[in-house]
């Protein structure tokens, strides 16, 4: 008995597997049977031209029981995106190929476009086409940006120019690095994307005149996403930086509204002379996510006004050698603040400001910070460095500061950190890419920063970064002006 039991156990076994079977791999051409896609329409972000698009992917699907077969896949116009279906990158050698119940496959595309001889992107067009033996057609559409660049250096090589002016024409693609003996200018509106690894030296004068409408823009070359929601420049350290190499020379730079993004330093400016040291001016720009330093001034007199640095891994503002004011400025420090993990560096327990006047034989360090914010998620955010506190002749005016100690006696009329301080400086301090919900500067309606600066000091600035009056009687620190 239990022998003919576990007999009729092994054919009811047996005939379960063969029905499954017959449902997995039993092909139909049921013309209502149809394949499913991840995607309808993949749509790539902007593509330079000549250069090529990373892959995208796309998964086929076949939610059906029985056996599905395609019998042809092919691109409709199949001169910029390229596909391959199953590891088969020649589409045409593609045929009866069967796609089980319950299975799926992938799809890996790339995007090629030829030049377009226009400023602005070109959108470009095609489908995917998927036939199946049952007489259905199903199609996934792809579509792309294409944008042509001027091209500066190549990959692996030093790139030199006796003197170089950037346009509007076109957007610039800088590989490697870029050497401009002389003076370097940057139009309005002018866009500078650079590759991983790219750099800029300039060994003359800077004029980079951007406005609050036109701003210029710096940043790396990637386009694409790194994740669905996150793109690639909020990931820093996607290109090196820009270096100003005075040298023994007085040189004058001059930035306004300039955007300078997710590379591993913004601006590092170094004179070698202890006297005559170069300048450099800043109005309106916005240097942000780079995994080392945002500005770096080392011998060099700089004036800067109604600026954001913000989220570096080392320091923000790192000054050593010569005079430096920083006016409705806003500095802070939440680099890596976040609840997924994108960046290549980890943040660094260092201040977001560190001022060094320790170096002997060099000039002094005289820096001062007037109706801006220093702050961030560490606890001291501030650190003067100088052998006598007493006699430090910087000044700190007007100013919300998170720190723990600021000794010398040109401080006053600032308003400070406090632990039990229950509103956020800023709207938003944590970047949550589930929602989408990036970092932003912009003054909390509670915030501290509100009308901490001195009016005084506020008059010559009318105006923050983003053109809203500011108030002459309690005007707000920083670059941002809260809106009431």
């Amino acid at each position: 008995m239990g022998y003919r039991l576990k007999v009729i156990g092994f054919v009811l076994v047996f005939l379960l597997l063969a029905m499954t079977g017959c449902k997995e791999y039993h092909a139909s051409d049921d013309p209502t049977l149809r394949l499913e896609f991840s995607t309808d329409t993949l749509s790539f972000d902007t593509v330079f031209t000549e250069q090529g698009s990373a892959t995208a992917q796309i998964m086929v699907y076949n939610r059906n029981a029985n056996a599905l077969i395609i019998d042809r896949v092919w691109m409709e116009n199949g001169s910029a995106f390229k596909a391959n279906v199953d590891g088969e990158p020649d589409l045409a050698r593609l045929t009866h190929l069967q796609l089980n119940g319950g299975d799926s496959l992938f799809v890996f595309v790339r995007v090629e476009i030829d030049p377009t001889n226009q400023r602005n992107p070109v959108l470009v067009t095609d489908q995917l086409h998927f036939h199946l033996v049952s007489g259905t057609t199903q199609d996934v559409e792809l579509e792309a940006y294409g944008q042509d660049v001027i091209r500066l250096g190549k990959k692996g090589g030093v790139h030199k120019e006796d003197s170089y002016h950037f346009t509007t024409d076109r957007p610039y693609l800088i590989f490697d690095t870029l050497v401009i003996l002389g003076q370097m200018t940057i139009d309005a509106g002018a866009v500078l994307y650079m590759h991983n690894g790219a750099s800029i030296h300039v060994g003359g004068d800077v004029s980079a005149k951007g406005t609050r409408a036109q701003p210029i823009l710096i940043r790396g070359d990637r386009l694409d996403r790194l994740f669905d929601s996150v793109p690639y420049h909020y990931a820093g350290g996607g290109w090196d930086g820009i270096y100003l190499e005075a040298g023994a020379n007085q040189r004058t730079y001059s930035f306004s509204y300039v955007d300078i993004l997710s590379g591993n330093i913004g601006i590092y400016c170094y004179g070698e002379k202890k006297t005559d040291l170069p300048t450099l001016t800043m109005e309106g720009c916005r240097i942000h996510n780079h995994t080392q330093y945002g500005l770096v001034l080392i011998h060099t007199n700089a004036t800067v006004v109604n600026t954001e640095i913000s989220n570096c891994a080392s320091y923000c503002v790192y000054c050593s050698g010569g005079k430096q004011d920083f006016i409705h400025s806003t500095i802070a420090s939440y680099f890596g603040y976040t609840n997924i993990r994108i960046q290549s560096a980890a943040k660094e327990d260092v201040a977001a400001v560190f001022i060094d006047n320790l170096s002997k034989g060099e000039p002094q360090t005289t820096t001062s910070f007037y109706n801006s914010i220093i702050t961030g998620y560490l606890r001291n955010q501030l650190v003067v460095a100088t052998p006598f506190d007493q006699y430090y002749p910087g000044q700190f005016i007007g100013n919300y500061l998170k720190t723990d100690t600021l000794d010398v006696p040109h401080a006053r009329d600032n308003a400070y950190w406090q632990k039990s301080d229950s509103a956020e400086v800023f709207r938003n301090t944590f970047y949550k890419y589930k929602e989408y919900v990036y970092y932003d500067f912009h003054l909390d309606s509670l915030s501290p920063a509100i009308g901490a600066a001195d009016s005084l000091i506020a008059i010559p600035y009318p105006k923050d970064r983003d053109g809203i009056s500011r108030e002459f009687i309690n005007p707000d620190a920083g670059c941002y002006q809260h809106e009431k």
